[in-house]
């Protein structure tokens, strides 16, 4: 039976894309496959700016589960211990890298215990069906494999060709976002990225809004 090793899941609000402001639960899978998480491998990693822990399963609701059944049971209680039953249950799935985890088999279990399923990943691998919300967030250099979905999040700027806001907007989305690289630069980065939607207005800008209201 297959082990989901999550490092974090709790309730708080979305706080960035076209679900800020939204209820739900954040299911933060252990791994990911453009970094190791950590600091002695950044310089080489194709991702040098994620600013995420995901390495273990040491964080809050975080740890091992045996199999998919056990997982959605554990999402479940963290909705309903927090949240009033009249909406619909929300999970963001999220990483490190969650398509490294997420499968048929817990996307059929999260929809039976009633979640409508997110997703925010990196694009590198293909997302299977039956996800309700997808989040792809392109990364410098990484091949993009996931080209369609709900909406494209961009972190801006990188410096990297490949990463120009230009190369993803002939892609099957419906919401393209700049959100502000957060740096020791992010208010310049914060004021680039509204430049570019004003003179660009496809895009749109995402700020950290969760960061803004102290929440994880």
């Amino acid at each position: 039976m297959k082990i989901y090793s999550v490092k974090e899941a709790y309730l708080t609000l979305q706080g960035e894309g076209a679900q800020t402001g939204r209820a739900a639960v954040f299911l933060r899978f252990a791994g990911c496959n453009l970094w190791s998480g950590l600091e002695r491998d950044r310089a080489s990693a194709i991702c040098k700016f994620c600013d995420t822990d995901f390495v273990g399963t040491d964080g809050p609701g975080g740890g091992k589960f045996k199999g998919p059944e056990a997982l959605a049971a554990h999402i479940s209680t963290l909705w309903q211990a927090n949240s009033q039953r009249t909406a619909t249950p929300y999970i963001i799935c999220t990483g490190g890298e969650p398509l490294l985890q997420l499968d048929a088999n817990l996307i059929e279990a999260l929809h039976r215990a009633g979640f409508e399923i997110g997703i925010e990943t990196n694009g590198t691998l293909i997302a299977p069906p039956g996800i309700d919300w997808i989040c792809v967030s392109p990364k410098a250099t990484a091949p993009l494999k996931q080209k369609s979905g709900h909406e494209l999040k961009l972190v801006y700027p990188q410096i990297e060709p490949e990463a120009q806001p230009e190369r993803f907007t002939g892609l099957d989305f419906q919401y393209f976002f700049l959100q502000p690289m957060d740096s020791e630069h992010q208010h310049q980065n914060i004021v680039a990225a509204a430049e570019y939607c004003l003179k660009n207005p496809q895009w749109r800008l995402s700020l950290q809004t969760h960061k803004l209201i102290g929440r994880p």
